[in-house]
């Protein structure tokens, strides 16, 4: 039987603004509505955790967020026992949370976790549906309105840091990207207060740098840091300061790459 889209209680906040780039959000609903978990790729800054929690607002569910990193392992996601009032009491992760509970669990930047999580995310990502603790001798079963979302950016994959076959093949995948021009343009303007004729140039110097992505770039500029750039200019400070702090700065280090940066800046913006 399938699971019945929760209503979306009129109490509760609007969705956050999410500008659709294609059909992603009819995908996402399909996909929880068949409790398939879903992958989402794409670079850094480009909407993914926005994304997810719109879904979660607009289907009424509660989001548990994970922000992946070096240190992150099973029993971070899982739980533990901590001592407590001079007793020991098993405190449950944020994924196990998710699961008694119900939600999205989402997984941001799942391949910076440590390698034991994918263990135990397996048996939640395929028809089985469940979450074994160990430590507690349970195995959780996932309820209906249950959904594990795990997301990374490939830009950044490596032999050390990707996912292998049999992880990535447990998921249904969604690719992010960066919106057209107007679209950017637009969203930039409604987050920051800067009229769109002011940010139309930063989107198009953004266009200029994220094409030197993997030349003289790891990555490009992010529509969040377009939304840096804006908010600054709309606060007074100068277009020239704002670029620097909010475009060039935060892309590289290296002074050769930054004075090619600000050299291109001034070709676009003048």
């Amino acid at each position: 039987m399938k699971p019945a889209l929760h209503a979306i209680d009129a109490t509760l906040p609007a969705p956050p603004t999410y500008t659709p780039a294609g059909n992603e959000c009819a995908l996402f609903e399909h996909a929880w509505k068949r409790r398939v978990p879903l992958l989402l790729k794409g670079p850094t800054g480009c909407g993914k955790t926005r994304f997810v929690a719109h879904m979660a607002a607009r289907l009424g569910l509660p989001l548990f967020t994970v922000s992946c990193h070096d240190d992150l392992t099973a029993a971070d996601l899982t739980g533990r026992y901590l001592l407590k009032g001079g007793e020991t009491v098993w405190v449950d992760g944020p994924l196990t949370r998710a699961v008694r509970q119900g939600g999205i669990c989402y997984l941001d930047e799942v391949v910076e976790a440590r390698k034991d999580v994918a263990v135990v995310l397996h048996p939640l990502a395929d028809d089985r549906r469940v979450l074994p603790l160990e430590r507690t001798g349970e195995e959780l079963q996932a309820p209906p309105h249950f959904m594990l979302v795990v997301s990374y950016n490939p830009g950044y994959q490596s032999l050390l840091k990707a996912l292998k076959p049999s992880t990535r093949q447990r998921f249904a995948a969604i690719e992010f990207g960066f919106l057209a021009p107007e679209q950017e343009i637009a969203v930039v303007a409604a987050e920051s207060g800067l009229p769109s004729e002011r940010v139309a140039p930063l989107v198009a110097l953004a266009g200029r740098l994220r094409k030197l992505k993997g030349h003289d770039l790891e990555e490009g500029v992010s529509t969040r840091l377009l939304v840096y750039c804006a908010s600054l200019i709309s606060e007074g400070l100068p277009v020239r300061d704002a670029v620097l702090a909010g475009l060039i700065e935060p892309l590289t280090d290296d002074a050769d790459v930054k004075a090619a940066l600000i050299e291109v800046a001034g070709v676009v913006i003048g």
